[in-house]
Formats: C-alpha cells, structure tokens, sequence
C-alpha cells in the first residue's frame, strides 16, 4: 500500500481511471501512514470516517461513469485555517476549542465539489502567526527531513517544517497527503514548501476566495495548494479558484485550465533577477542555487535581465506594521460571547480579558498588541499611513519590472530548515525568513516555490519565481521547467 502514497495526484488520476486500484484503497493508504507517523504531529483533527465516506462515493461515480471532477477521489489535507462544515476548527488556537462551523469554506466547498477527500485538518501557526509552526497551541509540527551527519546536532535535532503552513507542508513531504491546502500571508505556503522540499504556490491575490478562511490580515490572505510537482499545483489551484460573491476581495476573472500552461517551452521569456535580493551576508549556498537557476533558464531559452526593486529593503518592517495592523482589528471577534473559549469573569470586561489572556499564546499578543499600538490615536500617521505609502511603492516597483520581464527569479528563503526552539527566543531572526516572499503578499502578486536543490546537510532548498497578477499560467511554465531541470527527486528518509 505504501507505493500508493509516493503517487503524485496526476499520476493517482491515471490510476483510478485505469481501475489499477480504487480511492478508498488510495485514502486506506494515507490514514495508515497518518497513524503511523503521528509523532510527526502534521494533524491536529483526523477525518478517517469521513474521508473513507468520501472515497467510497468517488469509487461510485467512477463506476457509473460520472467522474467528472477535476479531482475525484484524490485524499487531501486541509490548513485548520479553513472552516468544515461539522468539524474541529481551531486556526492552531486554543481560543477557538469546540468551534465547529456551521458552514463551508468557499475553497474546500469547490474542493469537495472536485471530489477530493478529506484526511483532517492540519497543524498551523496560531492564527497563522508563524515562520516555523511553534506559535500552535497544539505543540509544533515536525520537519520529516533530517540532518546529515553531526554538524549542528546532526539528526537527532528535530527541524521545523516552516510556517505558517507546516502541517500541511510536513503531511505532503511525508506522504500523510497527496496535497493540501495552505494561505499565504507574508509566505506562509512558499516558505513551508522550500523547507520540505514540496512546491506551493501563493496565487494572486483574489484569485481564491477567502470566504470561510480564518483571517489574520485580510489585505494580504491568500490561499493556495501545496503538493509534491508543479503540475499538481496546478490541478488543485483550477479546483481551489473562481470568482466568490461573497467574498467581496474575490476579482471575477475567469480561471484559466492551468494544466494546458505547462507546454515546457520558455523561449524567448524574459526572466528578472533582483539585486536588492543579493542581501550582504546571503547564504553562499543559497547564491549558487539561484545561480543554478539562472543558469537552467538560460539554458532552456529564456533571456536573463538584472532588474531593480528599490524599495526591498523596506517590505519587511512595512509587512510588520500592516499585518499586525489588520490582526489586531480582526481577533477582536474573540472574546468568549459567541464561540470557541469563555472563560468567567466578574463582569463582562473581565471576561473579556481573562478568556483572550487564557486564549491567546504568546505570539499572538504579541502581534496584537503591536497592531493596536500602530493604529493608535498618535501612531496612525507614524507608522500605518507611512507602511500603506511604502506598500504602494513596493507594489509600484513590481509594475515597472513587468515592463521589462515576464517572470522574476529569486531563493525562497534565505536557509535551509532549523531547528525546533532554534530561534523561538529571537522574533526578528523569526521574521528574517520572511525576507524574499513578503514583497509578493505587499503588490497582492502571485509567487511559487519550486524544491531544487539539497544544501551541504542534506535538506532542501527551493527557488521562488514570481509574477504578474493573474499570470499563474508563467509561474507554472516557468515552474515546470525549473523543476524538471533540478529533477529534484530526494525524499526525507523513511516514508
């Protein structure tokens, strides 16, 4: 059974139409290897009931010739940032223990209305407040990939499999999931993806709804799917897509069949490469990676210019001030009176403030607290004024690129994965690995990591390509083709 949980999602299509084996047989396989590998801690709910209930009706579609759905069958993994309809939803928070929506998110909805499966919910950063997966007030997801060797504690040190997204990234990377769905605030797919060496992709914004997705900050949320080849990316992302009226960020453009995008041939495609991403100090392993994807692109027929993106160097604290910002305006809603946590107070502002002090984990009030600080009365023009003018500026940048380019090449991340409790003590280094994605969250671009390469320990490094808004269709081409020319084919050892 374990072959069956290496299939990449085009492949298990091809399999279950061929009636080489059935979704439930599919779906069998990954709850074994869920149970399995639990120390991993990639689930925070597991679904085995429900997803064997849907596996057996896609094997009855497909034997009345009714398989229709671009994903029929196939048994995913779902961020618990997203709402199911009757099960656990926490957003990794102990705010919201018992909350059980009684709703769909508008993503999962087009999902199961693609026929997926669902395996569970997935561990997450709390309220997607996290580079690595620590902030989850279920205790951290575990990174599959090891260390070689005893550099840096070898491989008894337990990694983080990034964040915010890192269950749904470690369940791909250790076949606990075909795919899975992930958002993407300031990188929270691609980061993840190039930590496990699975590929992700952060659409443009508007292109998912986030009708039904925790938020966290709503101007820069975007889900996105996370999986194990460029082209099951773009499978998941046809199914996730599509216009939402209600979901008023939703832009009603039409979704194109991004599977037809991936021709292979780049010729003649301009690729930018950004100087201000040369950072002083950047990871001599990292620089050759990238260089190996110039050289790869070049290679295949596509034409390299060095562009600049002047205000870079300020998209970090610019995201720092907005993210918090807009969390700090939506966890208001958490308060015990409607849902989730209530702890009793004396009088209602006590219990206010004991169920959000009891609620909320460190880095949440953290970010919270620096988000109402920006938006005080005195501080509003000091800083949030001026980080929406920067956000212009950044966005701006990315405008007069695309003049030049169709399709910028950058690292995903400015490492390899670290160790759990690494850098949980030091929230700037923390937010430093946010370093190349956030820029793409600030213009509301779409961005893709793509694993290619292992660094000198054995652990995977991703390239990020980023686009023009709604130009998924470059990103996938371009992706494949990094892709099958790093013909990136390690696994994390025993799975």
């Amino acid at each position: 059974m374990s072959e069956l949980t290496h299939l990449t999602m085009a492949a298990a299509l091809e399999g279950l139409k061929a009636k080489k084996f059935s979704s439930r047989e599919l779906t069998d396989a990954y709850l074994a290897a869920m149970e399995k590998h639990r120390g991993l801690n990639a689930y925070i709910t597991e679904t085995p009931d429900k997803a064997r209930s849907m596996a057996e009706a896609a094997d009855q579609r497909r034997a009345k010739g009714e398989a229709n759905g671009l994903m029929d069958g196939l048994p995913i993994g779902i961020k618990d940032l997203f709402c199911t309809e009757g099960v656990l939803t926490t957003a990794g928070s102990h705010i919201l223990d018992g909350f059980k929506p009684t709703y769909e998110s508008t993503v999962t909805a087009n999902l199961w209305r693609h026929g997926a499966v669902m395996l569970g919910k997935l561990n997450m950063d709390e309220f997607a407040m996290g580079s690595s997966n620590e902030t989850s007030y279920h205790g951290p997801a575990t990174n599959p990939w090891k260390r070689r060797g005893s550099a840096q504690g070898g491989s008894d040190v337990k990694l983080v499999p990034g964040g915010s997204s890192g269950g749904s990234a470690a369940a791909v990377a250790a076949r606990l999931a075909m795919a899975a769905t992930g958002t993407d605030t300031g990188g929270s797919i691609r980061q993840p993806c190039a930590f496990t060496g699975t590929t992700g992709i952060k659409p443009t914004y508007g292109r998912c709804s986030r009708w039904g997705i925790v938020a966290f900050a709503s101007s820069l949320d975007q889900a996105g799917p996370m999986a194990r080849s460029v082209e099951d990316c773009a499978i998941m992302l046809n199914a996730m897509a599509g216009h939402d009226p209600k979901d008023s960020t939703s832009v009603d453009v039409a979704v194109p069949d991004f599977r037809k995008a991936l021709t292979g041939d780049i010729r003649g495609l301009k690729v930018g490469i950004p100087k201000e991403y040369r950072l002083d100090g950047l990871s001599p392993e990292i620089a050759k990676l990238w260089d190996d994807g110039v050289a790869w692109l070049k290679a295949a027929g596509a034409e390299i210019k060095e562009i600049n993106l002047p205000h870079t160097k300020y998209a970090l604290p610019t995201y720092y001030i907005i993210a918090p910002a807009e969390a700090s305006s939506n966890l208001a809603r958490y308060d015990g009176v409607r849902f989730g946590l209530r702890v009793p107070g004396k009088t209602l502002d006590e219990m206010y403030e004991l169920t959000r002090a009891a609620g909320f984990g460190k880095e949440v009030k953290r970010r919270v607290m620096i988000g109402t600080y920006v938006l005080s009365a005195g501080y509003y023009d000091a800083y949030y004024l001026k980080a929406q003018r920067l956000r212009a500026l950044i966005a701006r940048d990315f405008t007069e690129a695309f003049k030049d380019v169709d399709v910028i090449l950058t690292p995903s991340t400015p490492s390899a994965a670290f160790g759990v409790d690494e850098n949980s003590d030091d929230p700037i280094a923390m937010y430093l690995n946010d370093v190349f994605t956030v820029t793409v969250n600030l213009a509301g671009l779409p961005g893709i990591s793509v694993p290619a390469g292992l660094d000198s320990q054995g652990l995977p490094l991703g390239l990020q390509l980023i686009g023009r808004a709604f130009d998924e269709e470059t990103l996938f081409r371009v992706g494949q083709v990094v892709e099958k020319s790093a013909n990136f084919t390690a696994v994390p050892a025993g799975y």
